[in-house]
């Protein structure tokens, strides 16, 4: 399959308890998802505060 977006330049790793990590594996199955789109759907979900520094992206 073709990659439809440009690859992100950046790389998080983090550390989970396994009970977690089964938690999100199981999610990912259920909706059919991976891993990278499940977190980055709830980051795109946090509220950005009017004091951050950061842009909203449109």
């Amino acid at each position: 399959m073709a990659r439809t977006k440009p690859r992100s330049d950046k790389v998080l790793t983090i550390r989970l308890p396994e009970k977690d990590l089964l938690r999100l594996e199981a999610y990912c199955m259920e909706d059919g998802k991976t891993k990278t789109e499940v977190i980055r759907h709830f980051i795109h979900s946090l509220p950005i505060r009017e004091s951050s520094t950061i842009e909203k992206a449109g």
